[in-house]
């Protein structure tokens, strides 16, 4: 029996053990963005350091942020010449409302068929326990091959406040030569894969302000400018005809995709009756010269998420708006930076906002884009653990919303992250009746003790 056969055999072994421990967890409700649950996220927080303190860390802690606390865990027995791996998770969850959809008690984990249901159970505390139980199950047979430090933290569903300056601050201690993030999943229970490249996010407000006040459309309309209407002009010509974004240098920084790229994500079973399928949409747009999916994960995006101005109720008031606002999000891909394309909006619109109205622009959110290189180290021992558990090579994806953290990581630290997680698509995050899928989390085990033996094994 090899080292990687026995602590699989011990996994196989204590599978009812890791899923009572999985729901000992669940039932902890640490909901982080109501204050009346700060209590449950300590509570939390304590679970996870008695368990890691049980596998013999060498160093668990409890560290605070100006909200919610980071556990932090260092196993760093494996010696100098192995990999040191940062593992990122979060033990918060998402409010429950509404409570009355679920099918069960969102805090008492139950078991319907082959899936767990519970808040957190796919997002993300049955990834992170998974990880913890590969742990374990090296750690009472041959021993850990790599070295590991965690970071899990409280605030992720709330956006992750705390965690940019958390790491400038402890930047010495979190050092380490990759990051595996947990927080991941997969594109169907029997379709292994790896996300390797993340968009980033820049959010934008825009205020158009005309007259004083409100005013009557019929005795002021032709003589004074509409701010809703200029509004509207301007939005509209923020795209042309060909779909590409004209604020001037949006494209300036964007990383192309090559040929070998394109011919990967065409093998993605996301092709484009996927999409008309999935959204109801009697026709896809976007970005000329692209197929669907990658104008929604590997080419940057515009698009107005809300429009506020005038009267909105129902039946007729002949008013001229006084004020217009609509809310942008721009996706970004590699290179491009926020800030880059906050200038590029500022400079469209100093070209086009005409002399009669004021504008302002607020910069409100936003996080870099990553990729990992698909020849990595970590893409490689990630590939092979998969193909070893499901039986199949994993297909490489890109994904086409932001996961702030990892540009955090790579900002702060120089750490370039691998994303390995088995939820699904189906899981119900955020929602009612979230769940996980009991076999993805019990070959999550099982792939997460090959990963790191087969990164070992790659680093030496």
């Amino acid at each position: 029996m090899t080292q990687t056969d026995a602590a699989i055999s011990y996994a196989r072994a204590h599978r009812d053990a890791f899923l009572e421990d999985l729901k000992g967890i669940l039932r902890i409700p640490s909901i982080s963005t109501l204050p009346e649950y700060e209590p449950d996220m300590r509570r939390a927080a304590e679970w996870l350091v008695d368990r890691l303190k049980g596998l013999g860390f060498d160093r668990v802690d409890v560290l605070p942020t100006k909200r919610h606390p980071v556990v932090y865990g260092e196993y760093l027995k494996a010696g100098a010449d192995a990999p040191t791996i940062l593992v990122y998770g979060h033990y918060d969850v998402q409010p429950v409302d509404p409570l009355d959809l679920w099918k069960s008690d969102p805090f008492d984990p139950r078991v319907r068929g082959d899936n767990l249901y519970a808040r957190g159970a796919s997002d993300m505390k049955g990834q992170m326990i998974a990880h913890i139980k590969a742990v374990e199950s090296l750690v009472r047979t041959t021993g850990l091959p790599v070295n590991l430090k965690y970071m899990i933290e409280g605030e992720e569903e709330i956006g992750s406040p705390s965690l940019a300056d958390f790491i400038v601050e402890h930047e010495e201690l979190l050092a380490a030569d990759v990051c595996l993030n947990t927080d991941a999943g997969i594109l169907a229970p029997d379709v292994p894969s790896i996300a390797y490249a993340l968009r980033g996010l820049a959010y934008f407000e825009i205020r158009v302000q005309g007259p004083r006040g409100d005013l009557h459309s019929g005795v002021f309309g032709g003589a004074v400018d509409n701010p809703a209407q200029v509004l509207c002009e301007l939005v509209a010509g923020m795209r042309d005809e060909h779909g590409r974004v004209t604020w001037p240098g949006f494209y300036d920084h964007v990383r192309p995709l090559t040929e070998e790229e394109r011919a990967e994500l065409a093998k993605l079973p996301q092709q484009e009756d996927w999409w008309l399928e999935q959204t109801g949409a009697p026709a896809l747009r976007g970005e000329e010269g692209y197929t669907a999916l990658e104008r929604a994960t590997a080419r940057p995006t515009l698009d107005v998420n809300g429009l506020l101005s005038g009267f909105t109720g129902e039946g007729a008031k002949t008013v001229l708006p006084a004020k217009a606002m609509v809310k942008i999000s721009t996706r970004l891909v590699p290179d491009q930076r926020p800030e880059q394309v906050y200038e590029s909006l500022r400079a469209y619109l100093e070209q086009h906002v005409p002399p009669t109205v004021t504008w302002e622009l607020e910069y409100i959110a936003g996080c870099l884009p990553s990729v990992l290189a698909r020849d990595s180290r970590a893409v490689q021992a990630a590939s092979q653990a998969l193909q070893a558990v499901w039986g199949k090579p994993p297909l490489l994806t890109r994904q086409g919303g932001s996961v702030p953290v990892v540009g955090i990581i790579k900002d702060k630290l120089g750490v370039d992250s691998l994303l390995l997680g088995f939820g699904l698509p189906d899981d119900n995050l955020h929602a009612p009746n979230e769940k996980l899928h009991l076999p993805n989390f019990f070959r999550g085990i099982e792939t997460y003790i090959r990963f790191m033996r087969e990164i070992a094994s790659l680093w030496a």
